[in-house]
């Protein structure tokens, strides 16, 4: 697996997004990624179509995906319907977060968090290592697959990889999720541990020590033959899960765990310590102050609309222009000032 990691980082592209292959067999990044989460939210949320990145969609700049993606949050806590919100101060949480994500992402901070170019996160502001540069922002995208696991990887009787399979979700990603050690190390997801989240994390770190030497040995295996110098894997990738970077592009990633990662595993080290002892349910309180000014003026008719959707339980049907018409709104609601 580790090699087949290595292999993966090799391939450059100079846009984000989904391949797209030609009449003559060659491919180009012609398309928006089409990802897990995508199909999630199409499939299980019921989020009208409308509201995505045009087909042929791609991106310039690791910046402009990670706007994309956290935009892709507050999509979802818009339109779900149901399932989604449990009450007001759960829909606080959900809206505080999903909107400080996107103003650090119209910043440009989420791409350079836990490099040596974060001179802005509270976590950097204590730290006495010196930490490995960030990728290029722009020109330079590494091929990212969101369903890569040992599920999808066949062997033989002796144990050997004959074949990768499903790859309807990989596309040409930030090369930030390359240099991030895989999440599949337990099989299980952090959000679907039964032991929960913290238990999926200390078991995880057992399980990384083992990852890394793998990747070591596949780095040190492929030697002048390695096609890629720019970055080692296996030191990026342990400095990923020390600085929390893992759990940025985890959380990125995957709507329906990033309320979960996001006030667990991403906030303190972004903002600083938080008061002791404050409720799960009022966690919002503590940073409600640092939202734009339009997006807590907001807040409060955005919870009282999405309560009401929670009792009614039924599944809205949104004309194009209208869901576009509402998504515009609550971004614009969010601008950072």
């Amino acid at each position: 697996m580790a090699n087949i990691i290595l292999e993966l980082s090799y391939h450059k592209f100079t846009r984000i997004g989904s391949l797209v292959e030609a009449d003559d067999g060659s491919f180009s990044v012609g398309g928006r990624p089409i990802t897990q989460n995508m199909s999630d939210m199409l499939q299980l949320a019921n989020i009208p179509s409308a509201v995505f990145s045009p087909e042929h969609k791609t991106f310039k700049s690791s910046d402009e995906y990670y706007l994309n993606l956290a935009q892709g949050h507050l999509v979802q806590l818009i339109f779900q319907q149901n399932d989604l919100v449990k009450s007001a101060d759960d829909c606080r949480n959900k809206y505080v977060a999903r909107q400080l994500f996107c103003q650090l992402a119209e910043q440009g901070r989420l791409s350079i968090f836990g490099f040596a170019e974060d001179d802005w996160s509270a976590q950097a502001r204590t730290k006495t290592s010196k930490l490995l540069p960030a990728p290029s922002n722009s020109d330079s995208f590494r091929l990212y697959g969101d369903d890569l696991r040992p599920g999808n990887i066949l062997i033989n009787d002796a144990n050997e990889v004959v074949s990768v399979i499903d790859w309807e979700f990989t596309y040409t990603a930030p090369t930030q999720f390359v240099l991030d050690p895989p999440w599949w190390l337990l099989l299980d997801t952090p959000e679907m541990w039964d032991a929960g989240i913290d238990d999926w994390a200390e078991n995880y770190e057992l399980r990384l020590e083992t990852w890394l030497s793998a990747m070591i040995e596949a780095e040190e295996s492929a030697g002048s033959e390695c096609k890629s110098t720019e970055f080692s894997l296996s030191a990026y990738m342990r400095e990923s899960w020390e600085t929390g970077r893992f759990w940025l592009t985890y959380a990125g990633r995957k709507s329906w765990a990033f309320d979960a990662v996001y006030w667990k595993y991403l906030d303190e080290r972004v903002f600083g310590r938080r008061e002791d002892h404050v409720e799960r349910n009022e966690l919002w309180k503590t940073r409600v102050h640092l939202l734009s000014e339009g997006a807590r003026n907001a807040m409060e008719p955005f919870v009282t609309r999405k309560v009401e959707e929670m009792k009614e339980r039924k599944l809205a049907e949104w004309d194009p222009e209208a869901a576009r018409s509402r998504l515009k709104e609550v971004l614009l609601n969010g601008a950072v000032e």
